[in-house]
């Protein structure tokens, strides 16, 4: 599977031909890498540049090293949760402005609103309403706090109806670290918690009519709005 490592950059040919084999499915998740000391004569290496090739391939998510007799390099199924840290990591640092945020979500939620419209199953859409009556009960109990983590859910759900790991990932990556904004900028009381609740009331029924145009706009006029008031534009 792997060859002789290039000398001219030993590590960084190390580190490309064992991603290689993972990224094309040549190394299925759950493989355990041959022993050190095969690999090291498979790519013609020192101990030193082979276990610091295992570390970036570590950090990157793509393996695990267990230590102990069964132990070794193990093959990781990839998942977003590093991508997910970073991006959380972006946005709580205050690099990814209020204007940023708006500005990407305006751009970006109506269309993925309205692919989730499209394909949208019942039981998704019977989810939606499970979630909008608990963010209604939430409402009448003036639990502002739960009534924005069911509002970021809902969101989060939106990206999971798209069917696609991109807008589900962009989706959770955002809602879960908007609520920030909403503390430094705009908190929730009952006036503002009733007009959210409105327009997601008016998304799901432009969902169940299977009006992906109409969802879309509304969830684009939804963003602007809310963003208008966080920056005074609007009261």
């Amino acid at each position: 599977m792997f060859k002789r490592a290039k000398q001219s950059r030993v590590f960084q040919d190390v580190v490309d031909q064992i991603q290689e084999a993972i990224l094309t499915k040549k190394l299925a998740p759950g493989t355990r890498l041959p022993a050190e000391r095969d690999l090291k004569e498979m790519f013609n290496t020192s101990r030193g540049t082979l276990r610091e090739a295992l570390r970036v391939l570590e950090q990157k998510g793509l393996i695990e090293i267990k230590l102990g007799v069964a132990g070794g390099a193990i093959v990781k199924q990839i998942d977003t949760d590093p991508l997910m840290e970073s991006l959380a990591l972006l946005i709580q640092s205050g690099e990814v402005s209020l204007e940023h945020l708006s500005e990407f979500r305006i751009k970006i939620e109506g269309s993925l609103v309205e692919l989730a419209t499209e394909r949208a199953t019942p039981k998704d859409i019977e989810k939606l309403e499970q979630m909008q009556a608990r963010a209604r009960h939430c409402y009448d109990i003036q639990d502002w706090e739960s009534f924005l983590k069911t509002d970021e859910a809902m969101h989060t759900y939106i990206g999971t109806m798209t069917r696609n790991p991109v807008f589900q990932f962009v989706q959770k990556s955002i809602h879960d670290n908007i609520h920030r904004y909403y503390q430094d900028f705009l908190p929730m009381n009952r006036e503002r918690t009733l007009e959210n609740l409105q327009d997601f009331d008016k998304i799901i029924a432009a969902m169940k009519s299977k009006n992906g145009a109409a969802a879309s706009a509304i969830i684009t006029d939804h963003v602007q709005r809310f963003h208008d008031k966080m920056t005074g534009k609007q009261p």
